[in-house]
């Protein structure tokens, strides 16, 4: 079953990878040699897309560091699988804003001017992408990683477009150990089957090599990571 896995970066970090010592994360075999192999043991890889957006090193909280940082592992993740892994990217946004400040009952006039960072495109790309790779005969399974509700509506038009035709999956990126976030049911309503947690075990096990030989510089895990 020709199988192509789409990753929501943004999600997959802050449920399962800020303030752990697996940023180094190996993709590739996370969900297509682990998670996929026992839950859909008959799926062909065909692609992993992994949507996200370049770090602003401004306003990050290591700078320039966690910049070269991700260039890294995108570097390492297309060295190690260039037949596999494609990167799609949005952008982060950073503008001012005029926004209401927490508290009970809520007042709209009582407002503080604040930095408001956003990642744009992600959702979009997502569902871009699966809508024409699903429209193109292209893919018999998608799966998606991701916790986010805005991604229902493309869900709905895979699973009402292309019911005969595809079979989809979601795994929630949420660290089982820990209480993130909650499951989200308005993406498993749409989904063949849903994955609810990704253990610590494999994201433990499935590390890139702290060094990956190139042509040129060998790429290196981040002290840091």
């Amino acid at each position: 079953m020709k199988t192509i896995v789409y990753i929501d970066g943004y999600n997959l970090f802050y449920g399962c990878l800020k303030h752990s010592k697996d940023k180094w994360l190996d993709l590739y075999k996370l969900f297509f040699q682990r998670i996929l192999h026992a839950q859909s043991p008959s799926c062909q890889p065909v692609s992993l897309k992994f949507f996200t957006a370049d770090i602003r090193a401004k306003i990050a909280s290591n700078g320039q560091a966690a910049q070269h940082a991700q260039q890294a592992y995108h570097r390492a993740l297309m060295q190690l699988y260039p037949d596999y892994v494609r990167i799609i990217k949005g952008y982060y946004a950073l503008e001012k804003a005029c926004l209401p400040i927490y508290q009970q009952p809520p007042n709209k006039t009582a407002r503080v001017d604040v930095w408001k960072l956003e990642e744009k495109q992600t959702d979009v790309n997502i569902a871009l992408e699966a809508y024409r790779d699903t429209a193109k005969g292209l893919v018999q399974q998608l799966v998606f990683v991701s916790n986010d509700t805005d991604l229902a509506p493309a869900l709905a038009a895979i699973r009402e477009d292309f019911a005969d035709q595809v079979k989809i999956g979601v795994v929630l990126p949420i660290r089982k150990s820990t209480h993130g976030r909650p499951g989200n049911e308005q993406l498993s309503q749409y989904a063949d089957w849903t994955r609810r947690y990704i253990t610590d075990e494999e994201l433990a096990d499935c590390q890139l090599p702290a060094k990956i030989s190139t042509q040129k510089k060998p790429i290196i895990k981040p002290e840091y990571w």
